[in-house]
């Protein structure tokens, strides 16, 4: 932050701080600090730097009522129990202020690393990829689900491979979201091909009872986008290099 805008920060957060004192009500400071979160915790401000501001304006403005009420104890007693609540609820505001803002772009930041670690890619036309890496948890699944189904519509797929090479394992309830995501997938219409699936998973998959019929398995991501392929009328064949003497 440049000199300017310190200075200016200053000055808000002491008016916002009297205007506290003066009308017991934090409306406006809890609409100022949210605002002052959403500028400066993109720019690597702490939440313990803006608390620690507000703590020193405590101390400065309780120093401030000490010495103006020193030589009367009975009227200086009256004071900072009326302040010291106050000024307490104001840091108190103010923090939580800052904390539900960090939280919130911690959430954001989340969501966006969930969605590059589960991107539909279009291959072809109709045809969607949706490659798994990492573990799959019961969020991430159906977060999975969500932007599958979003992709379908957008892209009109009839076929989607789902790769899951990259997850090593997954729980008897990511397994069966699994299946109902398959299911989902049918009712817009389109045939999910699940390539991937490591031994454990397969095993999971026949402990928990599913109905095998309902799933078209292929061993590698190759093998299913041939498959997909076939599916969609797509014929591969291999074009003859002439070679000159």
């Amino acid at each position: 932050m440049t000199p300017q805008e310190m200075a200016a920060e200053t000055t808000s957060v002491y008016d916002n701080y009297v205007e506290v004192l003066e009308t017991g009500n934090v409306e406006a400071l809890q609409h100022y600090a949210r605002d002052l979160s959403e500028r400066i915790i993109p720019r690597g401000v702490e939440t313990h730097e803006v608390v620690g501001i507000v703590l020193l304006l405590r101390d400065v403005l309780a120093r401030s009522l000490f010495e103006k009420y020193q030589r009367d104890f009975s009227m200086l007693n009256e004071v900072l129990d009326a302040y010291e609540p106050a000024a307490n609820r104001i840091a108190n505001t103010v923090a939580v202020s800052f904390v539900d803002e960090r939280e919130r772009v911690i959430r954001q930041q989340q969501d966006a690393i969930r969605e590059l670690s589960t991107p539909v890619l279009p291959v072809r036309e109709r045809l969607l990829i949706l490659p798994i890496i990492g573990v799959l948890d019961s969020e991430r699944a159906r977060q999975l689900t969500e932007q599958l189904l979003s992709g379908i519509r957008k892209h009109r797929a009839k076929v989607v491979v789902i790769d899951i090479t990259g997850s090593p394992d997954v729980d008897e309830s990511v397994a069966n979201h699994l299946v109902q995501t398959v299911d989902a997938s049918r009712l817009m219409g389109a045939s999910v091909i699940i390539t991937g699936l490591s031994p454990k998973i397969a095993q999971t998959l026949v402990t928990i009872g599913v109905d095998l019929s309902k799933m078209n398995t292929i061993g590698d991501l190759q093998g299913g986008l041939e498959e997909a392929e076939r599916l969609l009328g797509y014929t591969v064949t291999r074009k003859e290099v002439s070679t000159s003497s």
